[in-house]
């Protein structure tokens, strides 16, 4: 099943050029040919492409940094297949997201929080407008008191589907009016239903009113109308609740009489539907009633469309999750993880065979085919090239055999282009040995002047996850300036320790009931090879992470005397306390193969807390205030204890963010804490108190 619930932490490659109304002081050092930290945040992302139905265009969402909003904002850009000239679609009003072209081709929709215009919306609610294909900016469809979510259109252009969160009821009004805001856990839910909602021939002068399509006790997940426009599957679990994800079946409803039928009920969530051409099967991402399916690997299975036969899974010889993208007639198109890439593959159902469509060396996401199946656009990257939006041709399918060497991209962007003031680092696949013998494989990065034979400091950076996957793909820093580090003169080694995705089910299950203690054998047995190589000086040597990698990290802290100093992002300390307190408690269960109270020492074994006596390791802390993921009250525990043994430790609370640092001021500061700290520790820097900002400049003073 698709892994949104887990600890990996997406770090989205956001930010563009703007105007800089206040910059912290430069460390002490600079790191000549890198970036500085705000030339990193402003650099422009693009992501979320969406192919026309003719395959002659496609529109995509380009980042942009707003110093003064503090926000990331996202505008559509339309570029041509044969003439790649982008033009801007929507202006810098906010952010214009999930672009979709009408089947007809007239029309773009997209969904934006800017003000609306009439009747006027909510504020800072999500809506979904509509542009003109061939130009025009966007005028508001919905009226939503709560955030549009996900919207389709429907097969002949004439209305769309969505889904909100139902609005407050008189009764919660009443409530909130009488005794304030409180929250009643596992009891107020806001479920999420579909709605249908008119496409008028003149939008933004007339105002239709959305219908609701679904209703009762349940929320709505993924959807897909059928290939007639007559019903639309959907997957829905009993609430809202991450912790209830189990409990997603597949459904159908029919626009006509809104009837609900529940087609598909197994153990384990079921999610993702996609129907087929014909519009008489349904395929489906399921965890095939494994109980494990936090990481085992999912399934994708075929079901009749009126539920009269149990599913059939399709692919099972793929040892990998699927992540679904299109059923067109050639067969199932789905990505997934491949070692150190990300790959689209072709999945014929009848046959039951799998074929590459994508080459091994390109990484693959953000995956959008055209309805007939011809045209292909999505977000490629390489070890050399930044994501760009490209674009290919589908050749025929040939059951069992890979068609990846027909593969003829193109390239419509060019963000690359702005890596070309900087010195280049370089980056490769290594492999070695951990201590049980499992093979480990990580991303070195290397400094653009390498010399062989040279020692050089250490830097790891950990991802999350666990099932995340870091891979030898440009972007620009996030959380941790690791370009600077490279110009400064170390390396980088980003481990795929135990657990990632990408090397298969049994890879993925190493790490159960074996967090951390597996995790921290791979980090070391990956430095301590390096080391045997002669590239890395041992005396200076740091680690740092976020999320599962934070958990990593402060592992390190509390077990190893190897590294000068640590950086633990929103990481674990103690799994008891993780589990008592975060939003996703099946993750620990499933992990661990216990509670806190049926096996206590599974839990001792896996929390780094019940190794603080030998902590020496100098630790920064980072988190957000309100972080429910992991729970913030970790990171206090481990504070307090490396403060009880004299340990050096700086812990910084980001206020109001949750799991994710999610607005450029507060990433800046996380970078510039994170640089300070390894600067002073591994190259002797001077390590200020805290950050020293800059005033603005005296234009910008009113």
């Amino acid at each position: 099943m698709p892994r949104w619930f887990s600890l990996l932490l997406c770090q989205a490659f956001l930010g563009a050029s703007a105007q800089v109304v206040s910059t912290p002081a430069a460390p002490a050092v600079t790191a000549p040919g890198a970036p500085t930290i705000d030339q990193s945040l402003e650099m422009i992302s693009v992501t979320a492409p969406s192919v026309s139905p003719d395959g002659t265009r496609v529109v995509y969402q380009q980042s942009r940094t707003n110093w003064d909003g503090n926000a990331f904002e996202d505008d559509l850009w339309v570029v041509s297949t044969h003439d790649p000239k982008p033009h801007r679609l929507t202006a810098p009003n906010k952010s214009a997201v999930e672009a979709a072209w009408s089947p007809d081709g007239r029309w773009i929709a997209f969904v934006s929080d800017r003000p609306g215009v009439i009747p006027k919306s909510p504020a800072e609610k999500g809506q979904i407008y509509l542009a003109p294909a061939e130009g025009g900016e966007g005028v508001q469809l919905t009226h939503t008191e709560t955030d549009v979510d996900q919207f389709e259109w429907s097969p002949d252009s004439t209305s769309i589907a969505f889904t909100c969160a139902d609005p407050d009821p008189q009764k919660l009004k009443d409530r909130k009016e009488s005794f304030g805001e409180y929250h009643i856990i596992h009891g107020d839910y806001d479920m999420e239903h579909i709605w249908l909602v008119d496409v008028p021939e003149d939008p933004g002068v007339t105002t239709p009113a959305p219908v609701k399509i679904t209703d009762g006790s349940f929320s709505v997940g993924d959807f897909k109308f059928a290939p007639d426009g007559k019903q639309i599957a959907f997957s829905a679990q009993r609430d809202p609740d991450l912790i209830s994800a189990f409990t997603a079946d597949i459904y159908t409803v029919t626009l006509a009489g809104h009837t609900v039928k529940k087609i598909v009920e197994t153990a384990g969530p079921d999610e993702d539907p996609y129907w087929s051409p014909d519009g008489r099967q349904i395929a489906f991402v399921t965890a095939n009633g494994d109980p494990h399916f936090f990481y085992t690997n999912n399934r994708i299975a075929i079901v009749p469309a009126d539920g009269s036969a149990k599913p059939v899974v399709v692919d099972e010889a793929f040892d990998e999750d699927a992540s679904l993208v299109a059923w067109a007639a050639e067969g199932i198109y789905f990505t997934s993880f491949e070692h150190g890439t990300m790959r689209l593959f072709r999945l014929d159902p009848m046959a039951k065979s799998i074929a590459a469509v994508s080459p091994e060396h390109q990484y693959i996401t953000a995956v959008s085919i055209s309805p007939d199946g011809k045209h292909v656009a999505y977000r490629g990257a390489s070890a050399e090239h930044m994501p760009e939006i490209d674009t290919a041709e589908l050749g025929s399918a040939h059951a069992g055999a890979t068609n990846s060497a027909a593969w003829a991209p193109v390239q419509l962007t060019h963000v690359n282009n702005q890596l070309a003031p900087y010195a280049r680092s370089t980056r490769e696949i290594v492999t070695w040995k951990s201590g049980d013998g499992a093979t480990i494989e990580g991303v070195l990065e290397k400094p653009a002047n390498f010399q062989p034979g040279v020692k050089y400091p250490l830097l790891v950076i950990i991802h999350g996850g666990p099932t995340g996957l870091d891979t030898p793909v440009l972007a620009p820093d996030r959380y941790y300036p690791a370009e600077r580090f490279l110009a400064r003169g170390a390396l980088v080694l980003r481990p795929n320790y135990r657990g990632s995705a990408g090397y298969g089910g049994k890879f993925r299950a190493l790490n159960v009931r074996n967090l951390g203690v597996g995790d921290y054998a791979d980090v070391i047995s990956g430095v301590d090879s390096l080391i045997a190589k002669g590239m890395v000086d041992p005396k200076r040597v740091g680690a740092m992470g976020w999320s599962e990698g934070g958990y990593i990290s402060a592992f390190i802290t509390a077990s190893s005397d190897r590294f000068v100093a640590v950086s633990v992002g929103a990481g674990i300390s103690d799994w008891a306390t993780y589990y008592y307190n975060t939003d996703i408690t099946p993750f620990t269960r499933q992990y661990l193969d216990a509670t806190p109270q049926s096996d206590p020492e599974i839990y001792k074994k896996t929390s780094p807390i019940n190794y603080i006596s030998h902590a020496r390791t100098p630790t920064l802390i980072q988190q957000g205030s309100v972080d429910h993921r992991v729970p913030v009250a970790n990171s206090f525990e481990l504070r307090q204890a490396l403060e009880d043994r004299g340990v050096p430790v700086k812990m910084v609370l980001y206020e109001g963010f949750g799991h994710p640092i999610t607005k450029p001021k507060q990433q800046r500061a996380v970078m510039e804490e994170n640089e300070l700290w390894f600067n002073h520790y591994i190259w002797g820097d001077p390590l200020p108190a805290d950050l020293t900002p800059v005033a603005k400049a005296k234009e910008d003073k009113k």
